[in-house]
């Protein structure tokens, strides 16, 4: 066997894998999120479904979040520390790409969570709130492709690209159905009722 142990890199291998995962559950609850938002399905139960997708994934996305960050603390090459994991900046490996990440995390996590507090939030307020998810993802592509010593390799460009198409094209729909939805309730508006 040529090549380093794997064993003494288990920690940095665990953050990787638990970040590839966070990082693909995250783009499924977007694509759920955006075809419940543009309304794809027509399907009896359909948005049901969705929603279950989309709130499993997201939780999922979180949870795997915690793993990928946790796990760097004790890696004995990056030791990061606790601020180098939660503070934007902090840590010497590409701290740009790093940052992007440790904000794409807080997002995540501050409108992923925001679910279970939309009622005292208020439902309007959160929706227009929980628009800037999509922010959290480019955010997290940007850390996949700058901080992760896997951005070059097929399995991970297929990744970014298999879950980029779906979510571009739902984003444009959603964009356009928002338009068109705010035409109609001008169109609306605008007609005065006559013979009064």
């Amino acid at each position: 066997m040529t090549g380093p142990d794997p064993l003494q890199y288990g920690w940095w291998l665990l953050s990787r894998a638990a970040g590839v995962t966070s990082f693909a559950l995250a783009s499924v609850a977007v694509i759920a999120g955006l075809a419940m938002s543009a309304k794809v399905s027509a399907r009896p139960g359909g948005a049901r479904a969705l929603r279950a997708v989309h709130e499993h994934a997201a939780v999922g996305a979180l949870i795997f979040l915690a793993v990928h960050g946790a796990a760097l603390l004790p890696d004995p090459w990056m030791h990061p520390g606790p601020a180098g994991v939660l503070v934007p900046g902090v840590v010497a490996y590409r701290p740009a790409a790093v940052a992007a990440g440790i904000v794409a995390a807080y997002m995540a996590g501050a409108l992923g969570l925001s679910f279970y507090a939309r009622r005292r939030i208020g439902i309007a307020r959160w929706r227009r709130v929980h628009r800037l998810t999509i922010v959290a993802w480019a955010l997290a592509v940007v850390h996949v492709l700058t901080a992760g010593t896997d951005a070059t390799t097929i399995w991970l460009r297929t990744i970014l690209a298999a879950t980029a198409a779906p979510i571009a094209v739902l984003f444009v729909a959603r964009v356009l159905e928002g338009r068109r939805r705010a035409a109609r309730a001008t169109t609306i508006a605008g007609v005065r009722p006559t013979g009064l």
